[in-house]
């Protein structure tokens, strides 16, 4: 047992002492979230582990994107190519099987490097929201591991003009970032409009300089509100987010034939867009002896556009390109009505459909690499989705239950694949039932323990359908259009409880998932290259703990600790499952200086990470060496809606990366080193 991994039991034991002391207190409001019910809900009364990070708390943090916005908290992890490839993973469950989600809507698309979580400008968020577990009954398809919710600003009603502005400055890349968000609002109009961008130079790390890591986004987002009446509203939203000159450094890997060098993934130019239309009705509360229903339908479309190219050192360009859209128009109508006082019926349709036809350009004719050779992965590439959900919310005195059941089918198809060969045998359809069924108990506001039982499934999604072709990371892939999807059968025990001093949450999980879909090493060459092929594993079990705290010490003074700790096993070679978290642990503090003035200080500890998977992986999973970081910040708030931070991040400047950083085993990108970070933000 790693020397921290002895710490947990005690440690939490420890915060549980006072419960019964501080059973007479009043209940303090806990985090409220949206995305964990479908509806504001407080996270007290919600029997599933939720994580909530606010806008004040996105500013301290500096992050560019989600996950390294979430990278440290308990149940949370990051799997990276580079500094704009920060995938979040939830309780050991990569980005096939987590659902993205800004302002409710899925982000899809198929990524072989980088992450769709990082196609926003994390400057304009409102807030970040994560529900840890399977979450189907909701978000349908791919929710296995959970759903991550960005939610943007929204026009309001408040009259006048308003601006919210930030900016910020960090060292190790000597990047510039700013955003601006105006509300203007007259009568029954509301206008919201928001801008953001963000220069990155290649970052340090305490070993030097590490090469293209840099890159610059761009992000405008817009809405316009109308108020029919006292209940109903009418929505325009507009998104649209822009990266330039994106490479994927994870990616870099001996080229084949040797020949090419080092072969590297970019992308000059990546694009997202999305168009909401939508309209809501929200009950006046039943006064006039009604059941309150609040219903919302809405309408949208996003394209995600990728340049992805494949650099070679030795020939100083690219030996592949691919230029391929991915479009989804979906819809969706929800609501929830309060049917009676113990019951909160929550219920809704959603559907989509995802479209691609990648356009793959190869130079594979050693020793020249000049033909220009046209292989698609797959043409007309679609996946519709369309899933039934139902929800009841009930209340009986100090218990709350939570039950939920839904019904999806999910269907592929595509016109062809592997450059044309193949064209039968690629339409499959799926149908699933998810459900979920968990309960509270408040026996004091301090002391509320919970359990829930839920089952989620994830169908193939489009790449692991049908990618059958060479990529820039050096393997010929081969898709599986027949794959089946995965079913998760997830147990949870949980703690909750807050008071005005004290808060903590913790959880113990098993999950299992049966014909889990992964992209295996098989030992076999196609046209030179390795071939990596998608497959179903029979079945893999994931448990973990996780556990975090807050404790108000004096006025003011906040001590918190968080746990982590996840375990997958491959049940079918019986062995670690491939590429799992490490295990970690934080201490941190904030607390008043003097007037206007507050402080705070973090200290992350991850364990060596030697777990790791043998047969399955074939040498490309290699053990990690544990490490420990500190960041220092503080923060003066000169004026009541103005404030500057000033925070150093990696203080002692400890070269590390995380285990799940993509790279040729043994020489992963490290981490960037000592940082200083300053954040000015402000309302007027």
């Amino acid at each position: 047992m790693k020397p921290f991994a002895r710490i947990h039991l005690p440690l939490f034991a420890a915060a549980l002492l006072p419960l019964t002391a501080h059973a007479a207190e009043p209940a303090q409001l806990g985090t409220v979230s949206v995305t964990a019910k479908g509806y504001a809900a407080d996270d007290l009364e919600t029997p599933l582990a939720t994580t909530t990070l606010d806008r004040a708390e996105l500013l301290r943090r500096g992050a560019a994107n989600p996950g390294e916005a979430l990278r440290g908290e308990p149940g949370l992890a990051v799997a990276s190519d580079g500094p704009q490839g920060q995938n979040p993973v939830i309780r050991g469950l990569k980005k096939e099987s987590v659902v993205l989600l800004v302002d409710g809507m899925r982000l899809n698309s198929a990524q072989p490097q980088g992450a769709i979580a990082s196609f926003m400008s994390l400057g304009l968020a409102d807030r970040v929201e994560v529900v840890k577990g399977p979450a189907s009954v909701l978000y349908g398809t791919g929710a296995l591991g959970g759903a991550i919710n960005v939610l943007l600003p929204q026009a309001r009603f408040a009259p006048g003009v308003g601006f919210d502005a930030s900016a910020g400055f960090d060292s190790a890349s000597s990047g510039l970032r700013g955003s601006g968000v105006m509300n203007a609002s007259q009568g029954d109009h509301a206008l919201m409009l928001g801008a953001a961008v963000a220069r990155s130079g290649d970052y340090r790390s305490p070993t030097g300089d590490v090469a293209r890591t840099g890159y610059d986004s761009e992000s405008a987002i817009g809405q316009y509100r109308f108020r029919i009446d006292g209940a109903q509203q009418l929505r325009l939203s507009l998104q649209q987010h822009t990266d330039k000159d994106v490479w994927y450094p994870g990616s870099a890997k001996p080229g084949t034939p040797a020949a090419l060098g080092t072969v590297t993934v970019r992308s000059p130019k990546q694009e997202r867009s999305i168009a909401e239309i939508a309209y809501s009705r929200k009950a006046s509360g039943g006064g006039d002896g009604k059941a309150p229903l609040n219903f919302e339908v809405r309408g949208y479309r996003q394209e995600v556009h990728r340049m992805i190219q494949s650099y070679s050192s030795t020939l100083g360009r690219n030996n592949a390109e691919t230029d391929v859209r991915f479009v989804t128009h979906g819809a969706d109508a929800k609501a929830d009505w309060l049917v009676h006082p113990a019951h909160l019926l929550s219920f809704g349709v959603d559907a989509w459909r995802m479209e691609a036809s990648p356009q793959r350009y190869l130079e594979n004719n050693a020793p020249f690499f000049n033909n220009h050779v046209r292989n698609d992965p797959f043409k007309d590439g679609k996946i519709d989705a369309l899933g039934f959900y139902l929800q009841d919310d009930m209340r009986f005195g100090a218990f709350n239950l939570l039950a939920g059941l839904r019904r999806d089918t999910v269907k592929g198809s595509a016109a062809s694949m592997n450059n044309g060969a193949t064209t039968t045998g690629l339409d499959r359809s799926d149908s699933a039932t998810s459900g979920s069924l968990g309960a509270v108990w408040q026996v004091t506001p301090l002391l509320r323990p919970y359990a829930n039982l839920s089952r989620a499934f994830r169908a193939g999604e489009m790449r692991e359908r049908y990618e059958s072709s060479p990529r820039g990371d050096g393997y010929h892939y081969l898709g599986a259009p027949q794959i089946k999807p995965e079913i998760a059968t997830q147990f949870e025990l949980g703690l909750k409880g807050a008071t005005d001093t004290l808060d903590y949450r913790l959880a113990a999980y098993r999950n299992r998932i049966a014909d889990y879909i992964t992209g295996q090493v098989t030992g076999a060459v196609v046209g030179g290259l390795p071939v990596k092929q998608t497959i179903n594993l029979g079945r893999v079990t994931l448990t973990g703990l996780e556990a975090q705290g807050r404790w108000q010490v004096t006025r003011g003074h906040w001590l918190n600790a968080g746990y982590s700790r996840v375990r997958g096993e491959n049940n079918d070679l019986n062995e670690p499952l491939f590429q799992m978290p490490a295990d970690e642990l934080s201490f941190g503090w904030q607390g008043p200086l003097a007037q206007g003035w507050t402080a705070d200080a973090t200290l992350r500890l991850v364990s060596r990470q030697d777990r790791v998977a043998t047969v399955f992986a074939r040498g490309t999973e290699n053990a990690t060496p544990g490490f420990g970081t500190v960041d220092l910040g503080t923060t003066w708030r000169y004026a009541r809606d103005q404030s500057l931070r000033i925070a150093l991040k990696n203080l002692a400047d400890k070269a590390y990366h995380e285990h799940l950083a993509e790279g040729v085993t043994g020489q992963e990108i490290k981490a960037p080193g000592r940082s200083l970070a300053l954040t000015w933000q402000g309302k007027f």
